[in-house]
Parts: C-alpha cells; structure tokens; sequence
C-alpha cells in the first residue's frame, strides 16, 4: 500500500506542478521579458531597460508606490493589532465555535461585494451621512471625499474589515493548541496585567502559527484590485490597479511598462515579505531583552478595550454594508437625506435580468468546475500522504502557499502570452485553469487539518473487517469527513465567486461573472443595478456555507457519534 500512496503522491504533485506552478512561472517569465523589452509581437527582441524608465515617466508612478505601500502595510498592521488585543479582552468570554459562527458572514462575503456596500455606506450621499444629517442640518450630500480619497483611507477600512475577521478566525485557530489560561493565570499571579501576559507570553507562541496567513494578508493587501478601483483612490491608483489599466490601454506600446510595473508589485511584495522576516528577527532580540529588564506594564488594559472597540465598530460597518447591498437592490426612488427608500420595488432585478442571469450562470459554472477540481486534488493529495505513511515536506507546504503570495498582476499578463501561444485564452476553460490555480490553496489548507485529524481507530477497524484502501476512501473517510469537506468546497465556491482579475486576464473581457460586472457598475452606473449584481455576488458564498452546514445535519442526523468524529 506504501508503493500505492507514493504513486498517487508523485501523480497529484506532478499534476499540482505541472497544471498550477509550471503556468505561474511561465507567466512570470513571459512578464519579466516583457519587462526588460523582449516582446516580439511589438518587434522588440533586444534586452532593455526602456520599459522601466519609461515607467518612471509615468505620471503619478510615485504617488501609486506610495498609496500601495500605505495602504498594504497599513490596513495589515493595524488589522493584525486589532485582532490581537480583541482576542487579548475577550478570549476568555468568548466560546470559539461561536465566534467563528459569527465571522462566517465577513469571511464569506467577496472583498469586491463588501467594497460595494462600503461604498453605499460610506460615500456623502450613502447611510452615515443620511443618519447624521438631521444632527449636521444637511440637505444635501456633503461635499466631503469619504470613498475615493487621496490617502486611501476608505480603501484601508475596507481592507481591515475583510482582513480583521480573517486574523481573528486564525488567532482563535491558534490559540487552541496553546494552555492560554494556565499562561493568563500564571502571569497574574506574578502580578503582570492581562495585556503584558499576552504580549510576552501569548503571542511568541501564537505568532509562528500564523505567519504565513499574515504574509498572505500583506502580499494581498498591497496588490489587491478590485477593492482598489470601487474604495482606493482613482486618479492616481495604487500601483495594481494603475497596472491593470496600464495592461489594458489601446496603445500596445503602454504593456512593455505595465510588465515593468507588474515586476514591481512582484519585487514590493517580496521585499515586504522579507521585511516581516527581519523584524520578526529584531523582535525575537527585543522581546528577549524586554523579558529580562521585567516590569509589570498594568497600563495596556486600556489598549486592549480600545482594540475591542475598533474591532465592533468594524463588524458593525461590514454589516451594515452587506444589508445596504439588498437595501439598494430593492429600492425605487430614495432621495437624500431620507434613511429609508420612500419606494421599493424589483424592477432593478427584472430590467437588468438579462445580464445578471448570463453572468450568475458563468459564476456558477466556473465555480463548481474549480472547486471540484480542487477538492480531487487535495483528496487525492492527502490521500496519498496516508498511504504513503509520510508528512508534508516544507517544500510541500510552501508550494500549496505560492500562489497566495505571488500577486495576481505579477504574472497573469505572461500566463496569457502563454495561454494565447497555446490557442487557449478568451475562453472559459481558460479562466477555469486561471481560478484553479488561486482555489486550490485555500480548500487545500481548509482539508488538512480535518483530515489529519480523522480518528485512526476507524480506519483501522476498516481495515480488520477487510476494506481495502479504496473501500476505507469511500465507505469510511468521506462520509466521516464531509462537514469539512462540503466546508472546504464552501470557501472555494467564495474564493472562485470572488476572483476579478484571473477572470479579466485569461477570459479576454469576454467572460461576464458577477465579481467582473459589479466592479463595473461600480464606477457610475445605477446603484440599484449594481445592488443587484453585489447582492447575487455575496448571496452564492452564503448559499454555499449555508448548504456546507444543512448536508452534513441531514445525512448524519442519526449518528451523533459520527458527526462527533466530523467535529475533531
């Protein structure tokens, strides 16, 4: 059976490989040629730096660096504080089921859906405004830039309210394997408060279990697009939506700096990668040195309810966005400062059913093709690593994170070099491959943990009545593990739902999904047509955890003790 799992190992690395790596380091090279002025589509075949100096003459080049770097870092520094001082207050209060439970709504929702409904919040004419006019004595929208501004302020809102519920889920999965309140207790007792416990004690412990989610969050945030175009400033950009639009101008000639450009984003994202590796470093040095020189530090209570603070007020927006989405796709006339519609009515879903319904029909098909994909893959992958009776390599590890890492605007224009020397770009199956390549990592780490901790004694009282591998597969492992697996096929459905510019890039702007027409609509169009749209974009992901929890309650509802097992 050993040789068995080997075999099917080296078939799904193989195929993992050659089918999700291979294209991402094609396209990085076909980017980088590109970069340095080899484009022989254009007629240019010499080796050159023209196209980055030809970057630099861009206007508004060094202001787009400037929003990517304040932005990124920013929104990720202060989400990952905000989560550490909210699970520092209310660890101990809080039962963790719950409170993933709670943040499923956050972490469901498509970052290009919750921009929308920020955006219907936030803007002068959206809900806060309307909710303060009465006290402000406005009658008309007031003339203050709340999204679109040149800081980038509602940009980093809505990066940390996308980002802040994903490090508190990974915190709270963390500190699981960690005695935190024999820690807690301990350090009170020796007289240090509840927020010195958790920064000297806790988190050394807490932060290489969430490392690499961190460097996911911060090569996401200073290359993210589509929150950027509806929330980040327009004009200049950051550095990856002005690449984006760099990639797609009229003037063939404008793709040699936009190449120069995606290299940068790829060099900016590595660099902060490797920043948190040096101060992780220095912070080891300080921390060793704080530990010694003592001192109880009883002042940071203060710290941590103010981070509980932060944390509410930006649950409450994220709510109150994703409730503004079907608000305005329900609305008929709705003038300002009215909170409510003074009319409701559906003509915004039956005017404009043509197009939503070609688009969900796309969303729908690419998501289930990706996602079941994916889930072959990653059974099959650690199927074979219980055959083969062997852990995951570092390597292993590190390649199923590469993609996460690897910023979309990176290598997407190469891969579609790639792809069009092979026929292939334009066309659906070409935006399957590209999605694939961005879902497979989420439901991949999604399964592990479930699957690894699958109680050996069934497989091997299996195993003693005579199932042979496939049997145990089929009879044992999947019904046992289906609440994890329908959960995994849950985030791949939101992260498929959520994918922009894969879908843009390797469809050639002919495949319409919801994610693509939203981010559309979002610059001027109807706001109760892009309600609809925004509505139908965070309703599939809801649909999917929705049906990821009633499937297992249904086929297990006569085996408590099985869906005890699914549970570990």
């Amino acid at each position: 059976m050993r040789h068995d799992g080997r075999l099917l190992r080296a078939v799904v690395l193989g195929v993992v490989g050659l089918g999700l790596i291979a294209p991402i380091a094609v396209g990085l090279w076909q980017t980088g040629r590109a970069a340095f002025g080899i484009l022989p589509a254009l007629g240019r075949d010499m080796v050159s730096l023209a196209p980055w100096h030809e970057l630099a003459d861009l206007p508004g080049v060094a202001t787009s660096l400037r929003l990517t770097l304040v932005t990124g870092f920013g929104s990720t520094l202060l989400s990952l504080m905000l989560a550490t001082g909210f699970c520092a207050a209310v660890h101990a209060r809080m039962n963790p089921s719950v409170g993933a439970r709670m943040l499923t709504p956050f972490l469901a929702i498509p970052h290009a859906a919750m921009a929308v409904g920020l955006a219907f919040v936030l803007a002068p004419s959206g809900w806060i405004a309307r909710m303060m006019a009465p006290f402000a004595g406005w009658e008309r929208p007031p003339d203050i830039a709340t999204v679109n501004d040149g800081w980038g302020l509602a940009l980093m809102v809505g990066l940390m309210v996308k980002e802040v519920p994903f490090l508190l889920l990974v915190i709270l999965s963390a500190l699981s394997q960690i005695p935190v309140a024999r820690h807690v207790a301990a350090g009170r007792a020796l007289g240090y408060g509840r927020g010195v416990v958790w920064i000297k004690i806790i988190m050394p412990q807490v932060w290489p279990l969430i490392r690499l989610p961190v460097w996911v969050v911060l090569a996401y945030a200073l290359s993210v697009v589509d929150m950027a175009i509806i929330l980040g400033p327009s004009n200049p950009p950051t550095l990856a939506v002005a690449v984006t639009r760099w990639f797609t101008d009229p003037n063939p000639a404008m793709i040699l700096p936009a190449s120069a450009g995606a290299i940068l984003q790829a060099v900016i994202v590595g660099l902060a990668v490797v920043l948190l590796i040096v101060a992780e470093a220095l912070g080891k040095r300080l921390g060793r040195w704080w530990l010694r020189r003592g001192g109880r530090g009883l002042r940071a209570e203060p710290g941590l309810w103010a981070a509980s603070a932060g944390v509410t007020a930006l649950m409450a927006l994220g709510a109150l966005a994703m409730v503004s989405l079907v608000v305005w796709s329900l609305a008929w006339r709705w003038s300002f400062p009215q909170i409510l519609p003074e009319s409701w009515s559906l003509k915004p879903w039956t005017s404009a059913q043509d197009g939503w319904i070609r688009a969900l029909s796309n969303t729908l098909l690419l998501a289930g093709a990706t996602v079941g994909l994916s889930l072959a893959l990653a059974i099959a992958w650690l199927e074979g690593e219980d055959r083969a009776h062997r852990t995951r390599a570092p390597w292993a590890e590190a390649l199923i994170y590469l993609p996460l890492l690897i910023p979309q605007i990176g290598f997407l224009f190469g891969l579609n070099v790639g792809f069009l020397q092979l026929g292939l770009s334009g066309g659906i199956w070409a935006v399957i491959w590209a999605q694939a390549l961005f879902i497979f990592p989420y439901v991949m780490i999604a399964l592990s943990d479930p699957w690894r901790a699958l109680d050996p004694r069934m497989i091997r009282a299996a195993a003693a009545l005579g199932a042979g591998p496939e049997r145990r597969l089929w009879a044992v492992k999947l019904p046992v593990l289906i609440r994890p697996i329908l959960t995994a096929a849950a985030i791949g459905v939101a992260v498929s739902v959520a994918q922009y510019l894969p879908t843009l890039f390797m469809g050639a702007g002919r495949v319409a999904t919801l994610t693509t027409e939203a981010v559309t609509l979002s610059s001027g169009s109807d706001r109760r047509v892009t309600g609809v749209y925004a509505t139908l974009q965070a309703g599939l992901p809801f649909a999917a955890y929705l049906a990821a929890f009633m499937i297992p309650a249904i086929v297990h509802r006569n085996r408590r003790a099985l869906s005890g097992a699914t549970a570990a």
